[in-house]
């Protein structure tokens, strides 16, 4: 059986513990400042954007899986551009 989401919002809220576990093994890390939808944008952005089709259970995968420094590096390299952004 085949889930279908209407939008990401769903897709996110349906993922959701996955995400929390992930931000909860982050802090216990030392990552507190690391939130969901950085992790979120984390994946989207790098792990997801060529793939297809998908299951919950690869992305289930991919959430647990992620290398928490690259998560950090993402979240801090987001951040430097924002301040870049600042100051234009």
């Amino acid at each position: 059986m085949e889930i279908e989401f209407e939008n990401s919002k769903e897709l996110f809220e349906r993922l959701k513990p996955a995400l929390v576990s992930k931000q909860t093994e982050l802090k216990n890390n030392g990552y507190s400042y690391i939130h969901l939808i950085d992790i979120w944008d984390y994946l989207i952005t790098n792990k997801w954007k060529q793939a297809n089709n998908l299951s919950l259970y690869e992305m289930v995968s991919d959430i647990l899986s992620s290398d928490n420094e690259l998560i950090d590096d993402y979240v801090k390299e987001m951040l430097r551009n924002l301040q870049r952004k600042d100051f234009d």
